[in-house]
């Protein structure tokens, strides 16, 4: 009989604990929100800890979305739609498409001799939505496929972007974890802070 009053006390004990979190949560006292305050000054170093990574990360996140339509999209359609997709953007993809093809033509030539030099005078004279129709007219017994070589470049040159930002993100994770924070807690701190809400 004593075991199952002790059990019945025990019960109510839980029950009158469970009703008072339960209503502290429902009416916080203004201390409990003060101390529950995202922007506190501890809160602040650790974000600013991790404001580095975070830009990485949207950078990171921007060149993936633009390698998606780099590989969607038809070579000619290639600028339009990334100026159409980051309207926001200061870049110049078509002069960025341009340069891209140049130095990766250049690298053609030069490194892997795999292509004539006179290419590269007439990628240099053409607009790039019509290069590989002015390639494939000028050269129509060159053994390469002009398409593949062109969006093989392109392509290239945004997973180097994004494994470079992978490879800071990275570095910054290391950081944080010497200043003995685990990054995802640093970047719920970050989050809070600033009010991002996901």
């Amino acid at each position: 009989m004593a075991k199952d009053e002790k059990k019945l006390y025990l019960e109510l004990q839980m029950d009158e604990l469970k009703g008072a979190l339960l209503e502290e949560d429902e009416n916080p006292t203004p201390e409990k929100k003060k101390t529950n305050n995202a922007r506190n000054p501890k809160n602040a170093e650790i974000a600013k800890l991790y404001e580095d990574a975070a830009e990485y990360e949207e950078d990171l996140k921007g060149f993936e979305e633009e390698l998606e339509i780099v590989n969607a999209n038809a070579l000619k359609d290639i600028a339009a739609a990334l100026t159409h997709n980051f309207p926001d953007e200061e870049r110049n993809y078509a002069e960025e498409l341009d340069t891209i093809l140049v130095v990766g033509w250049t690298h053609y030539i030069e490194v892997e001799k795999t292509h004539p030099k006179e290419q590269l005078a007439l990628i240099k004279e053409t607009d790039f939505t019509d290069i590989v129709e002015k390639l494939s007219a000028a050269y129509p017994d060159h053994n390469a496929d002009f398409e593949k070589d062109v969006r093989g470049l392109l392509v290239k040159r945004w997973e180097n972007l994004v494994a470079i930002k992978k490879e800071h993100i990275k570095q910054e994770y290391d950081e944080i974890k010497t200043s003995g924070l685990k990054p995802k807690y640093a970047k719920r701190v970050y989050e809070q802070y600033h009010g991002i809400i996901k």
